[in-house]
């Protein structure tokens, strides 16, 4: 179900709209009778895939680089 709000009321109840937005109701922002943008909620913040390449990044990647190697960058 979506429902229709005009800027200044979005602006003035931000919170409770966005909180309504993750209970998964669609929010519509009007100025005037114009709507001009919808809030709804973000979905599959999965893993994503690259999409040029076949590749994923390794676990590896996120590990504590050694003094040495840091030192060179550094320096």
């Amino acid at each position: 179900m979506s429902r229709t709000v005009k800027i200044q009321a979005a602006k003035t109840h931000l919170s409770a709209l966005l909180a309504d937005v993750e209970r998964g109701e669609e929010v519509i922002i009007a100025r005037g009778d114009e709507p001009v943008a919808r809030l709804v909620p973000v979905r599959g913040r999965g893993q994503r895939d690259l999409g040029f390449v076949a590749w994923q990044v390794p676990g590896t990647f996120f590990e504590e680089l050694p003094q040495e190697e840091l030192a060179a960058w550094e320096s």
